[in-house]
Parts: structure tokens; sequence; C-alpha cells
């Protein structure tokens, strides 16, 4: 069973499992264990009421922080979740006047790499800990060097629960990376399928024009001398043969006609290919019925700028949606795309958008980039379908 679960799921039902395991010591602290001599460590009914209301709502928090935990971008709620998480494992703590809060914040300390940078991510898991030595000193009697060495050992604890959740990060990135890759191959070899079919029927067009319909049209014409030589039933054979000459001159020009126009590149299908491969972000898709180009090269700078446009939003956008449009025109075709990311203060131009550019202006297109900070990013790609003088 464990087999067929990711490194996302067995992190998530690893710190399920932990968090159950805290609510034993939990149960027995407050219906088992004798009262304590001393009046200061006695816990009340409401501590009781409390640390559990406190143990269910960090369970609560957990399992909804952790829902598609890498699969998607984090979110505001998500930071506002995990800062629940920290407070009430800590109230745990300060309720009961023991150690099981900082179990709980090792926990909280697999989830932080998924939704902060590291450098934050270990600030927020020192800062968290540290609230733990008043409640060392009070609830436990320790002295203030004991506290703070008793929290210290604690964070070494979750410093390697922080690891193992910044590894599984990283390798879930990984995934995604190979993933988004793969599709980009299936989508190139998709239109090199295209673009050798179309090659084939045009040389196949070719040589059927050049070749059978020259020794044809040579044929027809000795036929229709031959028919003027000729008398009597010879004649008769002659001027039939003569007929189906011609008739088989037509039908090589249809045929060869037909393969010439049935010999676009499907681009629908590469497009397709390309966006089935990607998981970390939802994708609509808006193609014509039917989009066929001839020129294999001008296929290929689509299917590129698409790749582009994939990749920048899955690494640099902040958003989880992407539209993609493809409508032919009748002297070019536009590529746009939107996202609902964050947008940019600022834009530039990297490697990529200056590649997109350069791809297109080869073949007289360009690209329209309409940036609105907090509002996601749209960008229009133009390619002429013919050449302009």
């Amino acid at each position: 069973m464990l087999n067929k679960l990711n490194h996302t799921q067995l992190l998530r039902y690893a710190g399920l499992f932990t968090w159950a395991m805290v609510g034993i010591p939990l149960v027995l602290n407050s219906w088992y264990f004798p009262v304590a001599e001393v009046e200061e460590t006695l816990l009340s009914k409401p501590d009781m009421v409390g640390s559990t209301v406190a143990y269910f709502a960090f369970g609560l928090a957990y399992w909804l922080v952790t829902h598609d935990l890498g699969a998607r971008k984090p979110r505001w709620y998500d930071i506002a979740l995990l800062a629940v998480m920290t407070i009430t494992a800590i109230s745990v703590s300060q309720l009961t006047g023991t150690g099981l809060g900082a179990i709980l914040l090792m926990i909280v300390a697999g989830v932080i790499p998924w939704l902060m940078p590291v450098s934050a991510g270990v600030v927020w898991m020192i800062v968290q800990h540290m609230a733990l030595v008043p409640v060392f000193i009070k609830g436990q009697g320790f002295t203030p060097i004991a506290a703070v060495l008793q929290t210290a050992l604690f964070i070494g604890y979750s410093s390697f629960t922080f690891v193992t959740g910044f590894v599984a990060k990283q390798q879930a990135q990984a995934r995604e990376d190979q993933r988004r890759l793969n599709a980009e191959l299936r989508a190139t070899r998709v239109l090199l399928a295209e673009s050798s079919r179309m090659s084939e029927r045009l040389r196949i067009s070719r040589e059927l024009h050049d070749l059978l319909g020259h020794h044809l049209t040579a044929l027809s014409l000795n036929l229709e001398v031959a028919g003027h030589l000729t008398e009597g039933k010879a004649h008769d054979h002659v001027k039939q043969s003569h007929t189906l000459a011609k008739l088989l001159l037509t039908d090589v020009r249809e045929a060869v006609s037909e393969m010439r126009e049935d010999g676009g590149i499907d681009v629908n299908t590469a497009f397709h290919s390309l966006v089935d491969g990607v998981t970390a972000l939802k994708i609509h898709l808006d193609l014509p019925e039917m989009l066929q180009l001839d020129d294999p090269d001008r296929a290929h700078v689509l299917l590129r700028c698409a790749q582009e446009i994939i990749t920048n939003t899955v690494r640099h956008s902040g958003a989880d949606e992407l539209w993609l449009r493809l409508a032919k025109m009748p002297n070019h075709i536009e590529l746009s795309a939107r996202d609902n990311g964050r947008g940019a203060v600022s834009l530039s131009q990297g490697n990529g958008l200056r590649g997109m550019c350069e791809r297109l202006a080869e073949f007289g297109g360009h690209l329209d980039i309409m940036n609105i900070p907090g509002q996601g990013l749209s960008l229009t790609a133009t390619l002429p379908t013919k050449e302009t003088p």
C-alpha cells in the first residue's frame, strides 16, 4: 500500500499518525495520571478542555493545509493555517504543562518548506520553538538555562523533519519538471511526425507529377500521332488507348493536387500533447476545430512559444490557471495567453521572452505583453502565415 503513495502523501499520513500518537498521552494525562501533590501543577478541567480543543484544531488545520500539498501554489490561507498549527501546538504544551506541543511543532516543521522559502522557514521554526521556553519554565519548573537547552533539543529534532520536507519538495518539483519535459518531447515528436508526413507526401506528389505525369503526357502525344497514322480497327484501338491515357493523366494530376492540399501539419495534436503532461497548472486550451500549417518552421515556432509560456507560468507567475487560445486569421495566427498569477511590478525580458520575440521576428511576427501587478500576465504572439514582402 505504501508503494502506491508519493512523497507528499507519505509525509501527510506520517504527520497524521504522529498527531494521533500525541493524543494518547493527552488522554492519559487527563484520565489516568494521579493528581499531582503540588497544587501549581494541577490541571483544572477547563485546561484539559482547552488542550483538547487545541489538539483537534491542530489536526484539522494540518489536514486542510496538506490537501494537495505540492500540487498547487501556496496561498495566504495556507500561511494562516500554518500559524493556527503553531499556535495550537504551543497551546497544547501551555495547557497541559508538558512537552507534547513540541512534538506537534515537529509536524509543523515538515510542512514549512512547502509553504515558504527556506530562509523564512528556518526563522519560523526557531521562533515557534522559542515560545516553548516560558512554557517549560512555568509548566515544568525548568530553570531558564534548562528550558533553553530543552528547546534547543526539540529544534534539533524539528530540523530533521524540516530537511525531510524540503527534500520531498525538491523531489516533487523534479518529478514535475520531468513530467513537463516529457510532455514537451511528446509534443515535439508529434510535430516532427507531422512534418515528416508532410515532407513525404510532398515528395511523393512531386515524383508522381515529374515522372509519371511526364511519361503519361509523352504517351498521350505519341498515341495522338499514332491515331493519325493508323486506319481501321487499329485506329479505333489507338484512339481508345489515347482516351485512357488522358484519363489516367487527369487522375494523376488530381491525386497530386489532393496530396498537396492535404499536406498541412496538424498543430492541434501537438498542443494537446504539450498540455496533457502539465499537472501543476490547470490549462484551459481553446483551439480551432482544425488548424493545419503548410510550413513546418512556423508550426515549430508556435509550439516553442507555447512551451515557453507554460514554463514561465509554472516557475515565475505563482498562478494555478492558464488560458491558451489559438486563432487563425486570414493572414496570421494569434497565440494568446493569460494567467491568474501575481503579475510583476516591473517586467524584464529574460532569455525565454527574448527567444520568443526572436523566433517570431524571424517570420515577421511580434509579441505583445500586458502586465497588471496582482492580476496576472497576458501576452499575444502574432505569426504571419505567409511571407510578407
